[in-house]
């Protein structure tokens, strides 16, 4: 099943699976894939799945769509074809089965399959603010927290452990109240991360 992978300054941040005939990608929050950029419009780009083919279409952005580079208006795309949307880059992968199958048989790989491997099971509990108790549990390699446009930081799933960093806003996140930025740093069970006024504990089972 094909996959767009979407990063800023190396990090990734989410990890899209492309299921439907048309999926949308811009700023609004009605889009399939929401950036929260003001490089990025409100309805920047869409994919279309045809059979097995996959297209990207530029809707009129007003600071393009490029691919690998390129200024596009409609283009299929290639396995490992870089897309670039504003400060963002977004890789596509053609078919993510196969290497999902073959990272869960080979431990060393740093991914989802291989954490499960080594036993790391983990989750987010909320402490405070209007979604209190609730409780997140930490299945992918990066998951996000926090408000797109005002604060947000990633979880990442490594074969050594979690770590987490910042990703874009404000907010002044802390980790144990010691505030951290855009470096990893390493995760423990009950470690409390404050995000944007919220706080929530990090649980590893």
């Amino acid at each position: 099943m094909p996959k767009m992978i979407v990063s800023m300054d190396e990090v990734v941040i989410k990890e899209v699976q492309i299921t439907k005939d048309r999926t949308s990608l811009g700023r609004r929050p009605y889009n399939d894939i929401v950036i929260d950029n003001l490089a990025v419009s409100g309805e920047h780009a869409a994919i279309h799945l045809s059979g097995a083919d996959v297209f990207l279409e530029d809707l009129n952005s007003t600071n393009g769509t490029y691919v690998n580079g390129k200024t596009i208006k409609k283009q299929q795309l290639q396995d490992g074809d870089q897309i670039e949307v504003g400060k963002y880059k977004i890789r596509f992968v053609r078919d993510a089965a196969p290497s999902q199958a073959s990272a869960a048989a080979a431990p060393a790989s740093p991914s989802v399959g291989s954490g499960e491997a080594v036993g790391l099971h983990a989750r987010i509990k909320v402490l405070s603010g209007a979604a209190l108790g609730r409780e997140v549990p930490l299945t992918k390699v990066v998951t996000t927290v926090g408000k797109p446009g005002v604060a947000v930081a990633a979880i990442t799933k490594r074969t050594q452990g979690f770590v987490v960093h910042h990703v874009e806003g404000g907010g002044d996140p802390t980790l144990n109240e010691i505030p951290f930025g855009s470096d990893p740093v390493p995760l423990k069970s009950g470690d409390v991360i404050e995000l944007a006024g919220t706080q929530m504990q990090f649980l590893l089972n």
